[in-house]
């Protein structure tokens, strides 16, 4: 066995070498001497890739896969002779002061290597690397742990009274802080009590952090649910505190534990690794987009108007909804994970909730990250105590956090209370949420604000048929303003988009009656032949791939856009606020520009593409304010049933006549603002 574990070292030291780990080591080391602190255990990171290590030696490979712990004590023998033999750190005394943490950067892809805190009996005393990956759904505070410590004993008389480091304490995976550092120790020489040499106390930041395993589970059921528990545990970081965000889907690597905590055992996993996982979309569209594109490559525009009129054919009538269809692809498109993102947020006013619902429901699906809000609980980050670790303050990810680089689905608006819209006011204003923890209350030295990134698109409704307030009316409603009283006006501006849907419940097309009945008769039948030529999987993969596309608006796009915002800011204004347009319907513009062209599978922002976001906008504006000079339709972007080829063709004139109207508004109240026309 001693040969067996001579030539592993010697093997170790090969790998060291060859992998960069040794000249990293001898700087670490250079930090550590140069350093004028006393340390008691002198911690080092090795980097470690199994395979590498495998092709060199299966055995070692082996041991440092299934006994971590044991083949970090064959890299301590390896570097304690390193230092020693190249004088790196001057005070080291004894090979137990060296603590060494190894770093796998990834495990082999077997089943056996995946956590699964289902499978029984759960082994957590087999102190081996495990595999996982989920959404970190709640964590904790950064707090202070003993990572390693130097005790000697209370007998004056005995050698190990002094000097030498004969008694050291490390940290083990799993290990409480009264596991690390007791008064109970004994010395092995005369049987006195030790007691802790405090300046050489060696103390590290670690942090407790939740993380859920089945993302399914944790969009359709509460914490709530029987089950919840087989699908989540708790992780502590140290030396990676800060490379877990609340909300991510992370892959980790670590080594399982039961932590007791007085009558409770809670499974937890001290991390080793961890990468963060981001989805990667499909590299093409189906068949049927393809062929689709290619049949409407004359116009620019009738791509998206025929996926805005057969999408969701599988909840509503084709043709039906279009305006509000059109504008959902458009916000599903316009979902990711970039700080600075372009978010599209959908207000709509209808009186059909349970068809836009319906609607609503089934598009956020299309999303890995779409989150229904259930009523009960908190759309934003809360504080509560942990329960389940430290007993410290724990925030918690909620509906918002979760649903990062998606959509957050809120239901009725009206629902909500008022300070909780004037909270989802504050977000859509800047996109982050404070979270406040009284340090009093948790066990913290000071209160702390964490302040949290809000990554997602949010949808609501109003029921415009239900408010308790419908007899409070204005009399002096404007051409084409709509009654909006329901919702506060700062939270109305800050919306992205308002839409109106088409059918009020009190005058309900044919078509989509008699596709609620036969669908309330036959819930799984197939009504219409496009529903089976284009399916909700191919919409999610359309989705992704056009969700990934960069784009870039183009110099005659900008002067569009520009020119529009402009002259609207001097047609919208009244003598006691000023202009009515806020600043923010520029970004609007810009996001709903880019997203027609991702939806329409372009990488260059058109002409086209910004008069589609420039009568989105007006219409909502509308409702919001009455007509303005520029005057457009009810339902400016789809004004005909889309039936047949001429009716396409007959939406494209209109179209171009919006264009030729705009140029218009735009020469006479944006003076300064010059845009080529045809005529030029």
């Amino acid at each position: 066995m001693h040969q067996e574990i001579q030539k592993m070292r010697e093997i170790s030291l090969v790998y060291l070498d060859r992998s960069g780990g040794l000249q990293k080591f001898v700087h670490d080391c250079k930090k550590y001497n140069d350093s004028k602190q006393s340390y008691a255990v002198y911690r080092f990171i090795i980097s470690i890739n199994p395979s590498d290590i495998a092709e060199l030696d299966a055995t070692l490979g082996n041991y440092i896969l299934h006994n971590p712990i044991q083949a970090a004590q064959i890299f301590q023998s390896v570097c304690f002779i390193a230092i020693k033999t190249l004088s790196l750190i001057e005070q080291l005394q004894t090979e137990d002061q060296i603590s060494i943490l190894l770093k796998p950067t990834h495990l082999p892809p077997l089943p056996s290597y995946l956590l699964s805190l289902s499978a029984f009996p759960f082994n957590y005393t087999s102190q081996r690397f495990y595999i996982s990956e989920g959404i970190a759904i709640a964590m904790g505070c950064v707090t202070k742990y003993t990572q390693g410590a130097r005790f000697l004993c209370t007998e004056e008389t005995c050698p190990f009274s002094e000097g030498r480091f004969r008694y050291i304490r490390v940290h083990m995976p799993g290990a409480t802080e009264s596991a690390t550092v007791r008064n109970d120790f004994v010395c092995s020489l005369c049987s006195s009590p030790l007691q802790e040499d405090m300046k050489f106390r060696v103390l590290g930041g670690r942090i407790y952090v939740v993380l859920f395993l089945d993302l399914l589970l944790l969009l359709l059921s509460p914490p709530s649910h029987p089950n919840f528990f087989f699908y989540y545990f708790s992780l502590f970081l140290d030396e990676l505190t800060n490379k877990m965000k609340i909300g991510n889907h992370y892959k980790i690597i670590g080594i399982p534990a039961c932590v007791q905590n007085g009558l409770q055992a809670t499974a937890c996993i001290e991390v080793n690794s961890i990468e963060l996982c981001k989805p990667n979309g499909p590299s093409f569209v189906g068949d049927n987009f393809t062929y689709l594109l290619s049949l409407t490559s004359s116009s620019c525009w009738r791509f998206t108007a025929i996926l805005a009129n057969i999408f969701a054919s599988q909840v509503v009538p084709p043709g039906t909804y279009n305006t509000l269809k059109l504008a959902i692809l458009l916000s599903l498109v316009q979902t990711g994970e970039k700080e600075n993102a372009d978010y599209l947020d959908l207000l709509i006013m209808t009186s059909d909730t349970l068809v836009i619902d319906r609607l609503l429901n089934y598009s956020i699906c299309l999303l890995p990250r779409g989150i229904r809000h259930p009523p009960s609980s908190e759309i934003f980050p809360s504080v509560s105590k942990d329960k389940h670790g430290t007993g410290r303050a724990s925030i918690h990810a909620c509906s918002a956090v979760l649903a990062k680089g998606g959509i957050c689905y809120i239901g009725d608006l009206s629902s909500h209370k008022k300070d909780k819209l004037e909270l989802l006011q504050s977000v859509l204003e800047s996109r982050t949420t404070n979270v406040f923890i009284p340090g009093k209350k948790y066990g913290e030295e000071a209160d702390q604000q964490v302040t949290i990134s809000i990554q997602t698109n949010f949808w609501s409704f109003v029921d415009v048929d239900s408010s308790s307030k419908k007899h409070i009316q204005k009399d002096n409603f404007l051409i084409g303003q709509m009654d909006l009283s329901l919702v506060p006006p700062n939270l109305l501006d800050v919306f992205g988009l308002l839409i109106y849907n088409e059918f009020p419940s009190c005058r309900l097309s044919s078509p989509v009656v008699h596709h609620t009945l036969k669908k309330a008769v036959n819930p799984e039948a197939m009504l219409y032949k496009v529903s089976q030529q284009f399916r909700m999987q191919d919409y999610e993969e359309f989705i992704l791939f056009a969700k990934n596309l960069h784009v870039e608006l183009s110099s005659e796009a900008e002067n569009l856009i520009q020119g529009y915002y402009v002259a609207s800011r001097r047609v919208r204004r009244d003598s006691i606020h000023g202009s009515t347009l806020s600043t923010s319907a520029l970004k609007i513009l810009i996001s709903l520009s880019k997203a027609h062209t991702k939806l329409s599978l372009r990488k260059k922002v058109l002409e086209e593409d910004a008069l589609i976001a420039i009568l989105l906008l007006e219409s909502s504006l509308t409702l919001k304010h009455g007509k303005s000079a520029l005057c457009i339709a009810p339902n400016p972007v789809f004004p005909f049933d889309l039936s047949d080829e001429n009716s396409l063709q007959q939406r494209d004139s209109y179209l171009m006549q919006c264009h030729h109207q705009l140029l218009k508004f735009i020469g006479a109240y944006g003076p300064g603002i010059h845009i080529n026309t045809n005529e030029e």
